[in-house]
């Protein structure tokens, strides 16, 4: 048992301890059940799910590169009510045992983040908050483009904000970070997750083709940590809004770089695909790094890099 509170408060959201899993990284959760218990984090962030099922791209959709990952997947879910379907009774029993659900929200436009922004808030009532994925790099259309200019990120929010009163996330494109935050901001969001994968290409030398069935993918993984660590810390400057920081987190140690840059919560993201219980190891780590500074609540180290 930690001798260091660990719960935090995070955009309304009250979690037990600051561990938070990356959209599409997780599935909807019951899929790493049979690994360790799921209800030990403080919350997970479900695949993002628009009004009707996607088919996503063609294969292949992920490779590995050095330091990491790139994925072209585009989103492929199952469509909110499919999604409630297949999943709504584990979420909704993830809920009652006090780890958050954060149901993210996509679309290939206002209209269609809209709709489903609808259906979750009619569907799913043990739902904690819900995300809008605004910067997804790999669909053809709606998502890097909403989030990758402040007035479009701010039209989905100004649509969305009044269809529920619960928290209203967005997940940030690592683009024009500061002045896209202000914007979100000044339009009701609650918090912001940052950042998304970075593009990037790979390419097979021998065939001169992609590695992924599309020229450009998603980059993850450890090799983009030390730059999300900074612009966790340059959003955290520019907005007083709490954040979830995602990007390249192995270890107890880097969760603790995003708290001291600023972020309320850390995601887990590309670590689950080659160690399914990596978040709850990294979560018996951050406990040990927080007792190591000396402090009775994790909620003194959000912050308190100096430089």
């Amino acid at each position: 048992m930690s001798s260091v509170s660990m719960a935090v408060d995070f955009a309304g959201i009250k979690l037990k301890n600051p561990i938070n899993t990356a959209s599409g990284t997780f599935g909807f959760g019951w899929q790493f059940q049979n690994f360790f218990d799921v209800s030990r984090l403080g919350a997970i962030t479900t695949k993002g799910c628009a009004a009707e099922p996607w088919p996503g791209n063609p294969k292949p959709r992920m490779t590995e590169v050095r330091g990491g990952m790139m994925n072209s997947v585009g989103l492929q879910n199952p469509g909110v009510r499919g999604m409630v379907a297949e999943s709504g009774e584990f979420l909704a029993d993830l809920a009652s045992k006090g780890t958050a659900v954060i149901c993210q929200v996509a679309g290939h436009s206002t209209a269609e983040y809209v709709a489903a922004l609808e259906l979750f808030e009619e569907l799913c009532p043990w739902a904690a908050a819900f995300e809008l994925n605004v910067s997804c790099p790999n669909i053809d259309q709606g998502g890097a483009a909403a989030g990758s200019t402040p007035e479009g990120a701010a039209e989905v929010m100004r649509a969305c904000r009044p269809i529920t009163k619960r928290p209203l996330l967005v997940k940030m494109a690592p683009v024009r970070l500061p002045e896209i935050a202000r914007a979100l901001e000044a339009e009701g969001a609650d918090g912001l997750t940052v950042i998304n994968s970075i593009p990037g290409m790979a390419i097979d030398v021998h065939t001169r083709r992609s590695k992924v069935s599309k020229p450009t993918g998603g980059l993850s993984g450890p090799l983009l940590h030390p730059i999300a660590v900074r612009m966790v810390w340059e959003v955290a400057q520019a907005v007083d809004i709490p954040i979830c920081g995602v990007g390249g987190v192995t270890s107890g140690e880097d969760a603790a770089e995003f708290i001291l840059a600023g972020a309320s919560a850390v995601s887990v993201g590309m670590a689950s695909f080659p160690e399914p219980d990596a978040a709850v190891r990294i979560l018996g780590e951050l406990e040990a790094w927080a007792e190591s500074q000396g402090v009775r609540d994790i909620n003194e180290l959000i912050g308190a890099f100096e430089c």
